[in-house]
């Protein structure tokens, strides 16, 4: 099925709106009651975004600490995921087009393709970076911006290609690490990788199926539950084979993947939706931010009580704790080092499950 331009979203989600108010038979006007009204998460969202402009640079960075690539690509999937283009001649719009043009300057990208060089982000911004030009290809303000978003996810998609192929202890095989030439993996890392072949794949370029049936055999080596003739047993993901213990964030990360992978209905993914279910993410979770962007993309796709569930989980967790000016500090102490850009944009990304805007989270 081809994937949906968020102005056809746009349009789609209004026909369908004035469908669903008005019964065909009716000469009545829609009433007052059916009309949408912005609620406390849509409030929310739009001062998490004027913060996030606010902290836009000069050269069209938003950033308030280090690591400028990869928090600028992070704020622009913010930006995406409310529906905001960078084509629209509206003050977020130029700011989304003036992120892009920062993240495309010819100095970000290493000979071998690879931006997580330039500001210290390692295979983590690598992979942050590629996934977010994969969401933005074919969306740029100008045919310029796509051309250079072309050119500069082809070179990034075969730097992780080649780093996935270097040579590994069997049980790591398929993952990634910290830099292009590591020989272990981590599931953390791993998963930006594997997200942005599989949206490069659905925007039809050429990634191997081979490279992600690879990352998804990595995949069940960090699956925590024991397989048995009928199935596999209940548990999770963890940070690297072996572990016997599944963590939060591990768990929804590798949820999130093997959805974004197609796997909907596979063992491991029922099992570890069924672990988040009765293992309720508090404010204590490290990498609590991290951690409910991928449980609210995750469970929103498994449906019914996993998503009444997280929707409600996530609220309460977010919605009470924005500070005044828009912004989400971290209550731990991992990730407040990486600034309030960081929290803020995953914030912004746990939140805008309802939009369904980003095509790597369409079912």
């Amino acid at each position: 099925m081809p994937r949906l331009r968020r102005r056809d979203l746009f349009a789609l989600a209004g026909a369908l709106t004035g469908l669903l108010a008005t019964p065909a038979w009716s000469d009545e006007p829609p009433s007052i009651d059916n009309l949408y009204v912005d609620d406390e998460l849509d409030q929310a969202c739009d001062r998490a975004i004027e913060f996030l402009l606010r902290n836009q640079r000069s050269t069209g960075a938003i950033t308030d600490r280090g690591h400028e690539l990869a928090l600028t690509s992070l704020a622009i999937m913010a930006l995406a995921a409310i529906g905001t283009e960078p084509a629209e001649p509206t003050r977020r719009g130029r700011a989304m087009r003036a992120a892009l043009d920062f993240v495309l300057r010819p100095d970000h990208q290493n000979d071998s393709g690879y931006f997580g060089a330039y500001d210290g982000s390692r295979m983590y911004g690598h992979g942050i970076v590629t996934l977010m030009l994969t969401e933005m290809l074919g969306m740029g303000a100008t045919p310029k911006q796509n051309e250079l978003i072309h050119e500069r996810l082809e070179r990034a998609l075969r730097l992780i290609l080649s780093s996935q192929a270097v040579r590994k202890e069997r049980k790591l095989e398929g993952g990634w690490r910290y830099s292009p030439q590591s020989r272990d993996s981590d599931l953390s890392v791993s998963i930006w990788q594997l997200m942005a072949l599989r949206s490069a794949k659905n925007d039809q370029m050429n990634v191997p199926a081979e490279a992600i049936d690879k990352a998804l055999d990595y995949l069940r080596n960090s699956f925590t539950g024991r397989r048995t003739a009928t199935g596999v047993g209940e548990g999770g993901f963890s940070y690297t084979p072996g572990q016997s213990r599944p963590s939060f964030t591990m768990t929804a990360a590798g949820l999130l993947a093997m959805q974004v992978c197609g796997q909907y209905d596979a063992p491991e993914v029922a099992a570890a939706a069924d672990w988040l279910f009765s293992h309720r993410p508090k404010t204590n979770e490290r990498y609590l931010f991290y951690g409910l962007y991928y449980y609210a993309q995750g469970m929103h796709q498994v449906g019914g009580k996993y998503a009444d569930e997280s929707g409600r989980v996530v609220s309460s967790l977010l919605l009470p704790r924005q500070r005044s000016d828009g912004s989400w500090m971290s209550p731990g102490g991992e990730e407040r080092n990486v600034g309030l850009v960081y929290s803020t944009s995953l914030a912004l990304l746990s939140l805008s499950v309802r939009y369904h805007y980003l095509p790597i989270y369409q079912r």
